[in-house]
């Protein structure tokens, strides 16, 4: 379970018309170093809620070969029910396992197992300055020494959280109160990380669900709306200020993937496009990155290499079977395309 869709959501207003201007000036640096070299790329995959049957992909840029299930040969056992998200910070990477309550911890370049921690429903994860915070879906965001892999603290957040973004020393939980349907959350939790402690909470578009930080200062917020008679919309939070500075009502799919490298801001619409928007000029930049002919079924999950500009697009498909992989250039042409496991929700690089 990606996050609480009762189901398909098409709802239609233009994009172009309706976002305002915002801060023009780069306050982050970009996450990699420019003279990383990447090894391959992990690519989690949920499989289906309640069939135990998550699995973990790898390829490995050198040999060109896809590992199908490398979590399980490496350690002789399965990676459990319903993966939701995965993150390496140093030498660790952290698999979020929503369904079996769990975040595994394995060596980043082996795989090998290190640390299971307990988690109530574990949702995602985000890093900063050696700890890792995982929200759960019991209105919590845990705090992870990533040296320790104790727990060293839970925030209280709004209800129901699901992805978080950092931006200028604070973190923002979308709170999507998804199971409380139909009374869902509209809220966005900032989170001083110097602290450890909200600090308040942002009205936005009702049940926010994922988010992403620019290079400018701000916060991109989807939410799915109500389903009914709320729209979907997009809302952009100052992360200066913490002022909304656009929330707009907008074209969205079922699957509500985000990402932001550099000037641009990627996302799925409703008829599976993925569109552009360029966060310099707080305007949309293209309807499609993609070029030529190439049919995404099932945007599931979008990731750029900060270093080469290669866009990663996942494809879910029915949700039942093996979904791919399609990497493209960062001009938005087909590179290649990969087979995974059942929905591929996350997709992850790794250095050498």
């Amino acid at each position: 379970m990606k996050h609480f869709k009762p189901k398909y959501l098409f709802i239609s207003l233009a994009f172009a018309t309706l976002l305002t201007s915002c801060s023009k000036e780069k306050v982050q640096p970009t996450p990699d170093k420019p003279d990383a070299e990447r090894a391959g790329l992990y690519i989690l995959n949920q499989g289906g809620i309640g069939h135990n049957n998550s699995t973990l992909s790898y390829y490995d840029y050198t040999a060109k070969k896809l590992t199908p299930d490398i979590f399980a040969a490496i350690n002789t056992e399965k990676l459990g029910d319903t993966g939701n998200d995965l993150g390496i910070y140093g030498s660790k990477m952290f698999i979020v396992v929503n369904n079996s309550d769990l975040v595994d911890v394995a060596e980043a370049k082996t795989v090998k197992l290190i640390k299971k921690i307990s988690i109530t429903q574990p949702r995602s994860i985000v890093f900063y300055k050696s700890n890792a915070f995982v929200t759960s879906y019991n209105g919590t965001v845990s705090v992870i020494d990533t040296a320790s892999l104790a727990i060293v603290k839970s925030i209280k957040v709004g209800r129901n959280p699901e992805q978080m973004a950092v931006s200028n020393g604070k973190l923002y939980v979308a709170n999507s109160g998804g199971l409380d349907y139909p009374d869902l959350d509209k809220t966005v939790s900032v989170i001083d990380l110097a602290t450890l402690s909200e600090t308040k909470k942002i009205t936005v578009t009702v049940n926010p669900i994922t988010i992403a930080a620019d290079t400018y200062g701000n916060v991109y917020v989807l939410s799915a709306g109500n389903y009914n008679d709320v729209s979907a919309g997009i809302t952009i939070i100052n992360t200066t200020t913490d002022a909304v500075t656009s929330q707009s009502d907008l074209t969205l799919g079922y699957n509500l993937p985000i990402a932001a490298n550099g000037d641009y801001v990627y996302f799925p619409t409703a008829d599976n496009k993925i569109a552009m928007y360029n966060a310099k000029t707080q305007q949309p930049e293209r309807a499609n990155f993609i070029t030529g002919d190439v049919t995404i079924t099932s945007p599931y999950a979008i990731t750029i290499d900060s270093i080469t500009g290669e866009v990663f697009i996942a494809d879910a498909k029915d949700y039942s079977s093996n979904g791919s992989v399609t990497a493209f250039d960062k001009t938005g042409k087909k590179e290649y395309t990969m087979e995974t496991g059942v929905s591929p929700g996350k997709i992850v690089l790794v250095n050498k």
